[in-house]
């Protein structure tokens, strides 16, 4: 598209978050500070790029904004950049992630509007269905801080392991209080998840991933979140000062509008599911 810049950035482990990484080939200059110009926004390819080009190509300029799209690969930079003013707001994450994002590496985003669910999923190229993992199985899941425990979660409730009372959204594989399955475990970057599945048991894959992948997760997952009471939403997200920014609402309005949740239902068939 046109106004849409693909930025490939270099896949960063959680360990090695850091405010010196900043988006190639960002301009600064085109931070939210100048609300006459076009908002930016950084995005995770699939699905949020794709419901922001939606939302540029058939909404936007009828309300009146100006909206450019930077698409990025990893999990680190979109925060990075919307902090140091490189883009004006981002649409990849949820509020835990950006919970233990803002507190370990002293950034200071804010939710705007909150828009879609990606379940997380497990997922396996060598078996049918999750209770006939075999004991001593490897299970590939995401290795940073969030999204690790999500996955742990994940198997927990349907009754691979059972977690110590208590593990919250910082649970690691120590936080196992029973493993009947002696299951174990690899963490990997969450890009590389779904890369994994050749080489493990099954993986437990972010639904964005799972997607670019060509899985479908309302068909191949194993076993699914629950969209029920789920505090895993994926929103728009600005640094703090600029939720009012006009160009931030106006966009926050058409990312919640009855033509963007049709828009999700017919794409994505149940692998995303609209939040508003």
């Amino acid at each position: 598209m046109r106004n849409t810049a693909k930025l490939t950035t270099a896949v960063l482990a959680a360990g090695a978050l850091t405010l010196g990484l900043t988006a190639c080939g960002a301009d600064k200059d085109s931070a939210s500070s100048d609300t006459s110009g076009p908002l930016i926004v950084a995005a995770s390819p699939t699905p949020h790029a794709e419901i922001l080009t939606y939302v540029r190509d058939n909404l936007a300029k009828k309300a009146g904004l100006d909206l450019e799209v930077k698409e990025f690969t990893d999990y680190v930079t979109p925060n990075t950049a919307t902090e140091d003013g490189s883009v004006g707001a981002n649409y990849f994450q949820n509020q835990p992630y950006l919970d233990d994002f803002n507190k370990k590496n002293g950034t200071h985003i804010a939710p705007v509007v909150t828009v879609h669910l990606e379940p997380l999923g497990l997922y396996s190229n060598k078996i049918e269905k999750a209770d006939a993992l075999k004991s001593g199985a490897t299970i590939a899941v995401p290795n940073d801080t969030v999204n690790e425990a999500r996955a742990l979660k994940l198997l927990a409730a349907n009754g691979l392991i059972t977690l110590k009372d208590g593990a919250g959204n910082s649970a690691t594989p120590a936080d196992i209080a029973e493993n009947p399955k002696n299951l174990k475990f690899k963490e990997l970057e969450a890009a590389q998840t779904p890369r994994s599945l050749d080489d493990v048991d099954a993986a437990v894959v972010n639904g964005n991933y799972a997607i670019e992948a060509d899985l479908k997760p309302a068909e191949d997952a194993l076993v699914l979140e629950s969209p029920k009471n789920n505090p895993y939403g994926n929103f728009l997200a600005v640094k703090e000062g600029n939720e009012k920014d006009p160009r931030v609402t106006k966009l926050a309005k058409l990312l919640t509008s009855p033509e963007v949740k049709k828009f999700i239902e017919d794409k994505y068939a149940g692998s995303v599911l609209p939040s508003f």
